[in-house]
């Protein structure tokens, strides 16, 4: 199970100070497929807001933005929020 994997990865690293490199090859696999995996999720957000503002279906009306959404002033508060960021 996880637990058990999860415990001897630790027992490894803590213990005896040194992974193996079947496991140091693992967790670099594993941190890669997770940045690609979330790289592909920003993306499809992205593309799921270009393709609706720039190409609106009939479902939204034709329109953008489409009715009954309120357009914040981007001077206003996102401009504040950018400021307080930064």
């Amino acid at each position: 199970t996880m637990f058990v994997w999860w415990r001897d990865v630790l027992r490894e690293s803590t213990l005896e100070g040194y992974h193996t490199k079947a496991v140091q090859l693992g967790l670099r696999y594993g941190f890669i497929l997770f940045i690609v995996s979330e790289v592909m999720f920003f993306f499809a957000f992205f593309w799921a807001f270009f393709h609706s503002s720039l190409a609106p279906t009939v479902e939204i009306g034709g329109i953008w933005p489409p009715k009954g959404v309120g357009v914040l002033d981007p001077w206003e508060i996102p401009f504040l929020n950018t400021l307080i960021l930064l």
